[in-house]
C-alpha cells in the first residue's frame, strides 16, 4: 500500500446509512430538476425509514418531493415550481398536502431559491435579486425590500437558505468524495457549497485517477463531502443524462 492509499479517507457507505444521517425535521435541499438527475433512491430510503417532518429546498421538484410528500414526511417545501413538466402535469401528493394543511409552502421562483443558497454558500445572511416586482410572492413569503446604498432603489433580499444536508446525485464519484456531472450540473454544485452536509448518491464509483486527468471537470470536491453511496440507476424513474432516459411507465403507475 502506497502513501497516498494509507492517508485515503474512504466516504463510502450503503443508501441506509447515508439516509440515517437525515433526522426528522431537517432542512434537505435535493438535486436534479425535474424528471432530470433526481435523488431518487435516497428519497425512497427516507421513506422506508420512517422520517418525518423534513423541510425540502429545490428549484424544480417532481417525483422526490412528490414522493415523500405522499409518505408524509414532509412539512415544508421551499421550491420555485414543482410539477411533472409537460407529461404529467402537477404532482398530486404535493398538491394534496398543500390543500390539506399538511405541507407549508414558501413561495419561490428559482431566482429566489438560487439567491438563498447564494447567500449560504458566500457566508451572507440575505441575498439582493432583481425580479418579483408584482405578485404578492414577497408578502407571503416574507421577503423584504431594502434600499440600495448606491443608488437608493428598492430592492429585494431574499434570506439565507441554509440546508442541512444536501443530497445530489451524479453519474462518478470516488470513495473520498470527488464527484463529476455528466450533463447540466443544475443547482447541485451551489447545493453542495450551500449545505452543512453533502451526501452523493453516484452511478459509478471510479477511482480518484479518472478526476486526475480532467481535474477542471470535478464539479464537487472530496472535502465537501460527508458521505457517498454507489447507486447505480439511483435517479430512476427520472433520467440520468447519458445512461437512461426517465421511466414514463414507472412514473405513471407512482400517480
Amino acid at each position: 500500500m502506497g502513501k497516498r492509499d494509507a492517508e485515503m479517507v474512504s466516504k463510502l457507505v450503503s443508501l441506509q446509512e447515508a439516509a440515517s444521517l437525515v433526522e426528522d425535521g431537517q432542512m434537505i435541499a435535493l438535486g436534479g430538476k425535474s424528471l432530470s438527475r433526481t435523488p431518487s433512491s435516497f428519497a425512497r430510503e427516507l421513506v422506508r425509514q420512517g422520517r418525518r417532518g423534513l423541510r425540502l429546498i429545490k428549484t424544480v421538484g417532481a417525483y422526490d418531493i412528490d414522493l415523500l410528500c405522499a409518505a408524509r414526511a414532509t412539512s415544508e417545501v421551499q421550491s420555485g415550481c414543482m410539477d411533472y413538466e409537460n407529461v404529467f402535469g402537477m404532482a398530486p401528493s404535493y398538491r394534496h398536502g398543500v390543500e390539506s394543511g399538511a405541507v407549508r409552502v414558501v413561495e419561490h421562483v428559482c431566482d429566489s431559491i438560487i439567491a438563498g443558497l447564494r447567500a449560504s454558500s458566500y457566508g451572507l445572511p440575505s441575498q439582493p435579486i432583481n425580479v418579483l416586482q408584482g405578485p404578492d410572492t414577497p408578502a407571503l413569503s416574507d421577503f423584504r425590500e431594502t434600499e440600495d446604498p448606491y443608488t437608493g432603489k428598492k430592492v429585494l433580499m431574499i434570506p439565507r437558505i441554509r440546508p442541512d444536508w444536501g443530497v445530489v446525485h451524479v453519474q462518478h464519484a470516488d470513495v473520498e468524495g470527488n464527484a463529476r456531472i455528466d450533463g447540466g450540473p443544475f443547482e447541485d454544485v451551489l447545493i453542495s457549497r450551500a449545505s452543512e452536509g453533502l451526501i452523493i448518491t453516484a452511478e459509478r464509483i471510479v477511482e480518484t485517477a479518472f478526476f486526475k486527468n480532467k481535474p477542471e471537470r470535478t464539479n464537487i470536491p472530496a472535502f465537501m463531502t460527508r458521505a457517498v453511496v454507489h447507486a447505480p440507476g439511483g435517479a430512476a424513474p427520472a433520467s440520468c443524462y447519458p445512461t437512461y432516459d426517465m421511466d414514463v411507465d414507472a412514473i405513471a403507475t407512482f400517480l
